[in-house]
């Protein structure tokens, strides 16, 4: 069993690049590792993921638009690939808030369970921005599709136990039990038959109509033809100064 923590507590696991790509690299190792048997995912601190570090984002936006999004193939898309297709089961151990990119990683892990503490939210239309990160078919998958574009589109944010009801998450336990619950969890599935878990996998994803590298294409060319609007660069100023954004539709 090998655990893979987000270690940017202090920015809530905010998404930089450097963070993005010690990931990415982590998950393809313990991915070819066959030693392993099971992997967690979680982030330090009481934050598990609250997405893309937008003063980082910000500051991309200003020296090239154009290049602002090409984490999304760089980083994003390979990290959730990873988790979805790695050929053994990958446990979300959701410690806090698990925001935008982060909610679309731990919807790209087999199982969730999340401590009582955990909130839950899209985020993306809040900085005037699409979903990335699978979300578009993770959490229609999840939820279903009427709810999905409810929470996507409303960006409300959920309870842990509200997570629960819909599906999101499949165990919600005290903080402090979060960490013993998530490896025995993974201890019982790297005991079991692995062989089967991956093709479990395989067939899961291969059962949708859409496969998920298309869903992943197609969610970075929304988001990169986004990213050249005024919505999006006033709302990443609105939060950098901690103000509301206001959306005029350009």
């Amino acid at each position: 069993m090998a655990t893979v923590t987000m270690n940017r507590p202090q920015r809530g696991n905010s998404l930089t690049t450097q963070l993005k790509s010690a990931l990415r690299e982590s998950l393809e190792e313990v991915s070819a590792d066959e030693t392993i048997r099971a992997v967690i995912l979680t982030g330090a601190g009481s934050t598990f993921c609250v997405g893309q570090d937008l003063n980082e984002h910000a500051q991309a936006l200003l020296r090239d638009p154009t290049a602002a999004f090409a984490t999304i193939h760089e980083h994003y898309n390979p990290i959730v690939t990873a988790l979805s297709t790695m050929p053994k089961p990958v446990i979300a151990a959701i410690n806090g808030a698990c925001v935008g990119a982060g909610l679309g990683f731990a919807l790209a892990c087999d199982l969730r369970v999340a401590a009582t503490s955990a909130t839950f939210a899209t985020a993306f239309t809040g900085i005037g921005l699409s979903c990335d990160s699978g979300l578009s078919v993770s959490l229609a998958r999840a939820v279903g599709a009427a709810r999905a574009s409810e929470l996507l589109l409303l960006n409300e944010k959920l309870t842990a136990s509200r997570a629960a009801e819909l599906g999101i998450v499949g165990e919600v336990v005290p903080p402090e039990q979060l960490p013993e619950t998530a490896r025995t969890l993974a201890n019982r599935l790297a005991a079991g038959p692995t062989l089967a878990y991956a093709e479990i996998k395989r067939a899961l994803a291969t059962a949708w109509r859409q496969p998920l590298h298309d869903v992943l294409n197609a969610e970075a060319q929304a988001q990169t033809r986004l990213g050249h609007t005024i919505d999006h660069r006033a709302a990443v100023e609105a939060f950098q100064k901690k103000t509301t954004p206001t959306f005029t539709g350009q």
